[in-house]
This record gives structure tokens, sequence and C-alpha cells, in this order.
């Protein structure tokens, strides 16, 4: 397999990403952290602006109904959901439930494998 020069280094980034949250989740400021480990060289200030604008970016374009791919990690896009009748949980009364857009994402090869190499529980 040949990757180009771009792909390298962001396998390389998500790599070097020492994610020892097994079972717990990562809120936005661990992963900052994380990436200040990787690149002490930048301040936390600086990478908290790179984090919001990433996902600034990120949520702005699905907003747009733009589609979002990550190579190796997934894409995310929006998918339309259709109206539906409901129930109403605390008084049992049907509800009509209108349509709407809800985000998705779809793992990418490589974080399938991952995930799969290494036995996730």
């Amino acid at each position: 397999m040949c990757l180009e020069t771009a792909q390298v280094a962001e396998l390389a980034f998500w790599e070097n990403l020492n994610w020892q949250h097994k079972g717990v989740d990562m809120v936005r400021s661990e992963l900052v952290q994380e990436i200040l480990k990787i690149h002490p060289d930048l301040r936390q200030q600086e990478v908290h602006a790179i984090v919001d604008a990433i996902f600034g970016e990120m949520s702005d374009a699905m907003s747009v109904g733009d589609r979002i791919e990550i190579r190796g990690f997934g894409a995310f896009s929006a998918k339309l959901r259709k109206p539906r009748n409901a129930r109403n949980p605390r008084t049992g009364e049907p509800v009509k439930v209108p349509p709407k857009y809800v985000p998705f994402f779809k793992t990418g090869k490589g974080l399938r494998d991952r995930l799969n190499s290494e036995g996730c529980d």
C-alpha cells in the first residue's frame, strides 16, 4: 500500500495520541492535554483555539449538509429522520414527531481494523 505524505502524517498523529481512557469518555480538555503531550512547543491556548476551530468548522459544514471525511478514522454527515408517530412516555398519549436531521458517523476502515485488532471491550 502506497501512502501519500499527508496520509502518513495524519496516521502518525492519530497513532501518537496515547488515549488510555478505556471505558471512560474523553472530553475536549483531555484531548487538548493529549495534543500538548505530543506537541509541547505549543501553548495550551493555541491548542484550545485549534480544537475549537476544527470542531466549529465541522459543525458549520454539517449544518449546511456537507459530509466530512477523515481518512482512516471515519466520516461525519447529517441524516434525515422521517416523521413518525410516537408516544409520550409520561402520559402514553400519541405524539407526532416531525422530520429532523441527526448527526451520523460511519467508521473508516483504519479505525474499524484498530478496534478489532486490539480487542476493545
